[in-house]
């Protein structure tokens, strides 16, 4: 018999089974998954193993790569700066950055980044995964080219570089890494257990990352407009990132405020219960109202560039859209997901934040039938 760990509550009693069956059956390895009502955790399960071989167990405080999880909290950290008045989104970034006004971007504003709309979604080639590795070096970089399309017309899906972007704004303004302001503004006052990389005395207890089956190609896998010329192209081989990479020292290592996040179902759901709960968790205030407003302007709905998914956009966060993924409700709710199926949602009409992380990818962009099977049987049990 599988068996699952952690706490939920009765009504919940279809949610925990089905996350057993699925350990229990293989298609999950191992995998958190939590629902937080208005800081209540009234789902907090945990289980499975955290290796393919399953010989090591999942346990309370297993930490995994959370792929485009990371984005979500690399958008607070943004935002928290508009909170103290540092950082305006209808600003140019070269405000701030001033080099990135080169090669046409001197109009690109904060929000465009925070968007996906600047136009720089990825890396001039030659590009290499390592060379992400060196945040500032990148990102300086990506200030030097001229954008891909027009910035603020459409969304192109900043894949890998949303970090090294909103990152180099971070350190202008704090003079501290993107890392290091994650640590010590989000995770530590929240007690937290989420980290951007993966401390080396973590490792032992990070799970190992399980791929799903290969892509056929871009085009097959994003649905883009892929052509080499293409912002769908340039951005999935600028640098092109395979998933066993994330299983890897360096990349640990690195600060990758996009894709690099390591943490659990709790952490992530303790985080952006921020939003969820007006801005303040346990008395620590995060985030003002007014800011909180600025998740919902929308700037931009239509097809991505990049990963070919209709999405709506608000500032830093993807909305309800029901051609996106159908089982979010509409309402002041604000999501996304990470590469393989994990999903953060929070739902401010209920004062809820719904997290699932997993191990085992599925072979979608953006949730799986396993996350939209936990989602559907969390909201049917609500009022």
């Amino acid at each position: 018999m599988t068996t699952l760990h952690g706490t939920s509550e009765p009504r919940f009693a279809g949610l925990r089974e089905s996350l057993r069956q699925n350990i229990a059956s293989g298609e999950e390895i191992g995998a958190s998954l939590v629902v937080d009502i208005d800081g209540e955790r009234v789902v907090d399960l945990w289980g499975g193993h955290r290796d393919a071989a399953r010989t090591t167990a999942w346990e309370e405080n297993t930490l995994t790569n959370v792929w485009s999880i990371t984005k979500t909290v690399t958008s607070l950290a943004a935002l928290m700066l508009v909170d103290r008045g540092e950082l305006d989104v209808y600003a140019p970034v070269a405000r701030y950055w001033p080099e990135f006004a080169a090669a046409g971007k001197r109009e690109v504003e904060v929000r465009h980044l925070l968007s996906h709309t600047s136009g720089v979604s990825g890396l001039e080639q030659p590009a290499t995964v390592e060379d992400l590795y060196d945040a500032r070096g990148a990102a300086a970089r990506m200030a030097a080219q001229a954008p891909w399309w027009k910035p603020g017309t459409a969304s192109g899906y900043h894949v890998m570089n949303y970090g090294h972007l909103i990152g180099e704004l971070v350190h202008r303004i704090t003079g501290r890494s993107l890392r290091q302001f994650v640590a010590e503004e989000i995770a530590r006052p929240l007690g937290a257990d989420f980290q951007i990389g993966a401390a080396r005395a973590d490792w032992t207890r990070v799970a190992d990352i399980v791929p799903p089956p290969p892509w056929p190609s871009v085009p097959a896998a994003t649905g883009a407009s892929a052509g080499t010329d293409s912002p769908a192209h340039k951005t999935l081989t600028g640098p092109a990132v395979a998933p066993e990479t994330a299983n890897t020292p360096a990349w640990r290592a690195a600060d990758i405020g996009a894709a690099n996040g390591h943490g659990n179902a709790r952490s992530a759901a303790r985080i952006l219960s921020a939003l969820a709960r007006g801005g303040q968790v346990d008395g620590v205030r995060l985030l003002g109202e007014k800011t909180i407003d600025f998740v919902f302007d929308v700037q931009s709905d239509g097809v991505d560039l990049v990963n070919g998914l209709p999405v709506r956009w608000g500032i830093g966060f993807a909305l309800p859209k029901k051609a996106t993924l159908p089982w979010i409700p509409d309402g002041r709710v604000a999501f996304w997901g990470g590469w393989g199926g994990s999903m953060i949602i929070a739902d401010l009409d209920r004062r809820m934040t719904i997290s699932y992380v997993m191990n085992k990818m599925g072979s979608g962009l953006l949730g799986s039938d396993r996350s939209t099977a936990y989602v559907q049987a969390v909201y049917d049990q609500l009022p």
